[in-house]
């Protein structure tokens, strides 16, 4: 059964399109991340298929992971160490706290950073 279209136009809104305080948001995580950068992979919006589900973390952090450039893969499978997700102008706090405690923790995600731009904070589960 084919997906109306107006249902794929409603997901790609509510997925995919991002703030510029969003993007904003995530390279400064990312920079500020990469001083860590020999021990760490910093990696923004990454496709993951977990055990949970697909997800796709504003930032994931991983143990340095190793580089294979001939066999890339698009939907990784093993658990970060840390996901950061950053709460968007339309998004409620709740799809995001619940994000993390039914999809990310029960998938072996460690630690979980919320960010809320309009507040300034960035809440550690």
């Amino acid at each position: 059964m084919e997906t109306p279209y107006h249902d794929l136009i409603e997901e790609y809104q509510s997925e995919d399109i991002m703030s510029l305080n969003h993007s904003r948001l995530i390279h400064r995580l990312s920079v500020a991340l990469n001083r860590y950068d020999d021990r760490y992979d910093v990696l923004p919006e990454l496709e993951l298929e977990l055990s949970t589900g697909k997800c796709k973390p504003d930032v994931c952090v991983y143990a340095n992971l190793p580089v294979d450039w001939l066999n890339d893969v698009v939907f990784y499978n093993q658990p970060p160490i840390l996901a950061v997700e950053i709460l968007s102008p339309k998004q409620a706090l709740t799809e995001l706290t619940d994000k993390a405690y039914k999809q990310y923790f029960p998938a072996g995600i460690q630690v979980f950073w919320l960010v809320i731009p309009v507040l300034q904070v960035l809440h550690v589960l």
